[in-house]
């Protein structure tokens, strides 16, 4: 079984990008918040995949396929009112750790949040996040992208 253990926190100020890999992303759910499972569609760049995530905060189940455009496209219209776009930028950081930091666009703008992924809880919760990090986020909910895409911006 595919795992996610990963943690979450606001950007205090956006580090030195140049360097990043960058992905052009939207994505929508084809699931609603109240269900126990999230079902996604995402588009990243040119590629395409539908992504299967259990409940949970600091650790998910998570399952993904690669689908084709076709595939995407015929599904994407269901997802109407519950879609995000961001651009993704991946970079590893001196320690080690490999981020992700997603800036959002359109009614989501200037939410910025970041990502580490872990291989154990214990690791996760003794990592210490370098000082552009902000408030961790990993267990409020409000900050969960499914919610994001439905709700907006938290207040």
């Amino acid at each position: 079984m595919s795992r996610e253990l990963e943690r979450k926190f606001l950007v205090a100020r956006m580090p030195d990008l140049s360097r990043a890999e960058k992905a052009e992303v939207r994505q929508g759910y084809l699931t609603a918040p109240e269900d126990s499972t999230e079902l996604r569609l995402r588009q990243k760049n040119d590629v395409f995949f539908l992504t299967l995530k259990g409940g949970g905060d600091l650790v998910r189940v998570e399952r993904e396929t690669e689908i084709t455009r076709d595939q995407f496209e015929t599904f994407w219209p269901e997802t109407r009112g519950r879609r995000i776009e961001k651009v993704r930028y991946t970079d590893q950081m001196p320690d080690g750790h490999q981020f992700e930091l997603d800036v959002f666009s359109g009614g989501l703008e200037p939410l910025c949040l970041v990502e580490v992924e872990f291989h154990t809880s214990e690791a996760a919760n003794a990592y210490v996040p370098p000082d552009w990090f902000g408030a961790d986020v990993t267990e409020d909910k409000r900050y969960k992208n499914m919610i994001l895409a439905v709700n907006g911006l938290p207040g």
